[in-house]
């Protein structure tokens, strides 16, 4: 499964490549600082640098938080086609020593898109998470909105989501068999499809100079559903969380 997820990720490279030689850059990239829960659990913070991205190349885009995307339709508003993301894993360690590890993995589907206008939008994506170990991955998505607003000179925008998973993929990160349960003293939980939390976001973009912006995020999530029942959540983690981010980003023209 490794050998097929590399074999697709060179093979977007290869179009990204030709992509940008047949079109200028246009948008934001910059680095910035996350304050974030360790995994979906919530079971404690941790800091970690993060690279910022919102570019274009004609109907290829490379998001931050959606990954590389192909609109492959774009019509009057109206945009669909292929993705590839990253899955952030889960070292076991702490308070979650005993389970299993969950490594970093790819994720690859399709998505649909509403945005008449450059400052809102409605979204719905789902996928695969590839790269995973024995039993891990699944099938994962989300469905959201968007709305964008100039407060002065600077700009803000609010998103609501709601991301969802399969019974593998919510096993995956909240789940909890036999052996893990007798080595961690976790109560053995078996999760179930369904949808996993509910994200609201508040950005802000302020300018500094010609080119350069400061970018703030701030989101509250809410477990739901199998997530939120979990013994792993009730044990060692939290139904509520947060998280901050902050970047420098420079705009391309």
């Amino acid at each position: 499964m490794r050998q097929v997820t590399t074999a697709v990720l060179a093979g977007l490279s290869w179009v990204f490549s030709s992509a940008v030689l047949a079109a200028g850059i246009s948008g934001e990239v910059g680095a910035g600082l996350a304050y974030q829960p360790h995994d979906p659990s919530g079971n404690h913070y941790e800091a970690r640098p993060v690279p910022y991205f919102d570019l274009d190349w004609g109907t290829l885009s490379l998001d931050t938080d959606d990954g590389l995307t192909w609109r492959a339709l774009n019509s009057q508003g109206v945009s669909a086609g292929p993705y590839v993301n990253y899955l952030q894993g889960r070292e076991s360690n702490g308070a979650l020593r005993g389970l299993r590890n969950v490594p970093d993995m790819a994720e690859i589907g399709g998505f649909v898109q509403y945005a008449p206008a450059d400052f809102w939008r409605v979204y719905a994506q789902v996928g695969q998470a590839v790269g995973g170990g024995h039993e891990q991955g699944g099938v994962l998505g989300k469905l959201g909105g968007e709305l964008g607003y100039p407060l002065g000179g600077v700009i803000g925008s609010t998103g609501l989501m709601a991301h969802f998973a399969d019974a593998r993929q919510t096993q995956t990160f909240f789940g909890v068999d036999a052996r893990e349960s007798a080595a961690s003293g976790i109560r053995a939980y078996n999760a179930s499809a369904g949808f996993q939390n509910l994200t609201l976001t508040q950005s802000f973009e302020f300018p500094l100079a010609a080119h350069w912006s400061l970018l703030t995020s701030a989101s509250w999530v809410h477990l739901v559903g199998s997530a939120a029942n979990s013994s792993l959540v009730k044990q060692a983690g939290h139904v509520n969380q947060g998280q901050l981010q902050t970047a420098i980003s420079y705009k391309f023209d």
